[in-house]
């Protein structure tokens, strides 16, 4: 029976390349995820990750093999592994945004010590995607993802691939390709089962078995069909390990996965060889088996626009790189699961693409969970490399499909290397083998000129006109807008800020009124670290709607206020409410940001006016800026705090305050989990503002915060920290010790702050 063993702990680190005869003592004790260097959030040089760095791990085998083979896989390592199990060295792998596995059945101490080395170069070379040229992003290195132990009969399941048809129809089906290799010396004669349940984990819905037979050494792809009356009716043949499922006296419906409703049913694939009770009663499991999830979706690029389950949807979304402050890659599940959190909820997006490589698990199985799509692409920019590197590439997309092509959320594969001359041989092999991996999805690759030759199914653009070019070919989405046409810092002056912000609704507004056009993804979700050769002088690239701590700008207030009121009621105000910050002083006009049908605006005490939102300007936005004029100079003047207060239907919803005197009233320290698992790994945001009185961050708040922790953790970041912006974040990292940890944040003037996290044991069925 298969057996996976998570193994992230009791590793052993050093930056350099060692002999296998140095000893343990020269290296840190480490837990995976793992950054090879921690680097300040900014003013660094990429050559600091840019080093041979060793990896070692002593270990006996958890449990008996038994006859099992034993394999040994990575999630993903930057950028190219050299992996050692005891005496016997693997061919190095190169890449570093896709999985890899290594055998090591033949090369372990089954009743003794074994020690795994791994030397990682994370060095940019120019044989391994996306590197060759200049790359507007940083590959920190480090075994940034997790790695795994797992057993396997020697016939066992290599990969599951659930394709549904027809959903829409009163005759939906679903084929289960299942791939079985026979690493055995008998030819297998079995069964395969598949068994279909609800998305609550415990109700079985639906359960067949056919035979099948594998000889020795053989590997093959076996199709299990399921039809609309098996379906629907679940006329299942196979209730042995079950109870009887009773055929419905009626039809039913699927429930389909949508933004809305992100239904996921639970797949199981069992392959023998329990065929009968008395095995069963006997004890006798199936030889393998895999869980997971999917879901019954049609989405679909056509001429006129995106079809989500036969409804036009306008794609709306941004684009995320996997990169943080100090840690590089290397995130938790937690945080990875926040980012799509971010994402959907606070920023209102029902796309996200994840330029530009495929990113982690984590984070797409969240994106599953919530109801949010991705476009997902290959790694790479700009830059196409010789044979070999292309070979990579090809290497790259199949990982990615075989790895992903499981997850509802994604609709479209992206392969071709960003913004890359057209080359017709490459591309074309990379559309045949996507569409060879998964027939059911589009493809699409990300240019920069419309002029490129279409080989894909949706012609993906990268448009930086600062409005929507006419779509010359169809399928037409664009890909990238905005970013390096008006990087903006958080404490940019205001009119920088306001109008990158209006930049975002400008362009949403002109593809929503386009029915030629699927929708727009705007560059991007946060501002990440690049070389010197982009991004500004310390070397970050300001693109975000959010900094690189995931908090938000301007621009972020006006994704976040395209979100149905239904959902959440949005009202900011996009002002530090002062009369010096703009050329030539004043706040006219003064924008809001808010899904509220009207407002009325106080000056003190003064009532202002009652305006409505700016349909002229933006005409197709779901809910257009408001924009206040006739505000005056008031140069010199005294004038009053201000009140916005937001109206649906005429009924008061909303209210904001922005003080007068801009004075910082407090230091904020959010942590964004007050429960952590105490297994080493887990992290989770720790925020820190300076606000004025009614709690508005102060972006010209320039002060030094400095912060001390009380317990069995790690504070993760610049400390003290220099702030400038009003607000930033460190990360707190879990040991493997129960109990409570305290942090306190101290700046001059202002009063201490305080979190307390609980560090609290993982759940076994966690582990």
């Amino acid at each position: 029976m298969r057996s996976t063993h998570l193994f992230n702990h009791n590793w052993l680190y050093t930056p350099e390349k060692v002999m296998p005869d140095t000893p343990d003592d020269q290296f840190e004790s480490v837990v995976l995820p793992h950054t090879n260097i921690i680097l300040p959030h900014h003013n660094f040089d990429d050559a600091e990750y840019q080093f041979i760095s060793t990896y070692r791990k002593h270990f006996t085998l958890p449990e008996p093999l038994n006859g099992r083979r034993l394999y040994l896989d990575f999630d993903a390592a930057m950028i190219a592994a050299t992996v050692t199990i005891n005496d016997h060295t693997f061919e190095e792998h190169k890449g570093g945004y896709t999985p890899f596995s290594y055998e090591i059945t033949d090369y372990i101490n089954e009743e003794g010590d074994n020690t795994l080395t791994v030397h990682l170069d994370s060095t940019e070379r120019a044989d391994i995607p996306p590197f060759g040229y200049v790359v507007d992003y940083l590959s920190f290195g480090g075994i940034y993802r997790d790695v795994w132990l797992r057993y396997v009969h020697p016939v066992h399941i290599e990969n599951v691939f659930v394709k549904t048809f027809d959903v829409l129809t009163d005759e939906p089906r679903m084929e289960v390709d299942v791939q079985i290799v026979n690493q055995g010396k008998k030819d297998f004669s079995n069964h395969i089962a598949l068994v279909l349940g609800l998305e609550d984990g415990a109700t079985l819905y639906f359960a067949i078995a056919e035979h099948i037979d594998v000889k020795a050494g053989e590997r093959i792809v076996h199709t299990l069909e399921i039809n609309a009356d098996d379906l629907l009716n679940r006329h299942g043949n196979w209730t042995n390990h079950y109870n009887d499922i009773e055929p419905y006296e009626e039809p039913i419906e699927l429930e389909l996965w949508s933004l809305d409703n992100p239904y996921l049913y639970q797949l199981t694939v069992e392959l023998g060889p329990a065929s009968d009770e008395a095995q069963i009663e006997a004890g006798i499991h199936p030889l393998d088996r895999q869980d997971l999830q999917f879901g019954f979706r049609e989405a679909e690029f056509r001429d006129n626009g995106f079809y989500l389950n036969g409804e036009q949807l306008k794609i709306f979304g941004l684009n995320r790189h996997q990169t943080y402050p100090y840690i590089g890659a290397a995130a938790s599940w937690r945080l990875q699961q926040k980012d799509a959190d971010i994402i959907k909820y606070e920023l209102g997006c029902n796309l996200v693409r994840t330029s530009h490589y495929p990113q982690s698990p984590y984070f797409l199985e969240r994106c599953d969970q919530i109801g949010l799509l991705v476009f997902e692409e290959i790694p790479g920019w700009q830059h196409i490399g010789d044979e070999a590197w292309q070979q990579i590439s090809l290497r790259d997309v199949r990982a990615m499909i075989e790895r992903d092509r499981n997850h509802p959320s994604i609709i479209i594969w992206g392969v071709r290397i960003n913004e890359s001359l057209d080359n017709t041989a490459f591309y074309t092999a990379t559309n045949q083998l996507a569409h060879e991996l998964d027939p059911t999805r589009q493809t699409g690759g990300v240019r920069y000129f419309q002029d490129s030759e279409f080989l894909e199914d949706v012609f993906t653009f990268n448009d930086f006109s600062n409005s929507i070019e006419e779509p010359q070919q169809t399928p037409h989405l664009v890909t990238e807008f905005n970013g390096h046409m008006f990087p903006t810092k958080s404490w940019d002056n205001e009119e920088r800020r306001i109008e990158h912000a209006l930049r975002h609704a400008r362009v949403h507004s002109r593809q929503m009124s386009m029915g030629g056009v699927s929708g727009a993804i705007g560059w991007c979700a946060f501002d990440y670290n690049t070389h010197a050769e982009f991004g500004s002088g310390d070397r970050i690239c300001y693109h975000g709607v959010m900094d690189m701590f995931r908090l938000p700008k301007y621009a972020a207030y006006f994704y976040s206020s395209q979100i149905h009121p239904e959902e959440r009621v949005v009202l900011q105000a996009a002002t530090i409410w002062s009369m010096g910050d703009r050329s030539e002083g004043g706040n006219d006009p003064l924008t809001i940001f808010t899904n509220c049908d009207a407002i009325d605006l106080y000056i003190g005490e003064e009532h202002y006016g009652h305006f409505k939102p700016d349909e002229k300007s933006f005409p197709s936005l779901p809910h257009p800026p408001i924009q206040v004029t006739g505000l005056g100079m008031r140069w010199g003047e005294a004038f009053g705090d201000l009140r916005v207060v937001g109206h649906l239907n005429d009924e008061q919803v909303a209210e904001q305050y922005i003080g007068a005197d801009g004075q910082p009233d407090q230091l904020i320290l959010q942590v964004d989990d007050d429960k952590l698992y105490a297994d080493g790994m887990d992290m989770t945001r720790v925020a820190f503002k300076i606000v004025d009185k009614h709690g508005n961050v102060l972006p010209y708040a320039t002060s030094v915060v400095s912060f001390e922790i009380e317990g069995n953790a790690d504070l993760i970041g610049d400390n003290p920290f220099p702030l400038v912006g009003g607000q930033a974040a460190l990360y707190l990292r879990a040991r493997e010790t129960i109990g409570s940890v305290t942090i306190t944040a101290k700046a001059n003037r202002l009063s201490d702050a305080t979190v307390t996290v609980e560090f609290i044991k993982k759940p076994s069925e966690e582990i």
